[in-house]
């Protein structure tokens, strides 16, 4: 029977989970240890060396490669899952890239001004574009 080796250390166990997870899409066993205690006195994390990744002793080269390739893919992945095909706009998120965005509906500057000038409003929309995946909020 193989040992457990420790492979990653997470400060949080969401981190640690979600390796879990891929790793076990990618049919390896792990385990994380010192999740709950860590989790009932975060004091504890420096002196136990923190949540731990361990794999079986032969699956640990493969884990690595694995949790590799995921960190490598994670900046395109995220890409792909927010571009959408016929956006509408032109151009995309200044912050991340992202072409999911829209365009600020309320009213600017200029209807409070035309109501009390002129006694009704004109609407103008405001020349701001929010990100639905990022949240930034700019002009263009």
């Amino acid at each position: 029977m193989s040992d457990l080796v420790r492979i990653k250390f997470y400060e949080n166990a969401l981190e640690a989970n979600r390796d879990k997870q891929i790793l076990a899409e990618n049919g390896i066993n792990s385990f994380i240890a010192n999740e709950q205690l860590i989790q009932s006195d975060w004091l504890l994390s420096q002196a136990v060396g923190g949540i731990q990744l361990q794999v079986f002793e032969h699956d640990t080269e493969q884990a690595k490669k694995i949790l590799q390739n995921y960190k490598d893919n994670e900046e395109y992945s995220l890409e792909v899952d927010y571009t959408i095909e016929n956006s509408g706009f032109s151009f995309v998120c200044p912050k991340c890239g992202s072409n999911h965005i829209y365009q600020d509906e309320k009213p600017g500057g200029i209807f409070g001004i035309s109501w009390l000038i002129l006694g009704f409003p004109i609407m103008v929309p405001k020349n701001q574009y929010h990100c639905y995946y990022c949240g930034h909020e700019f002009s263009h």
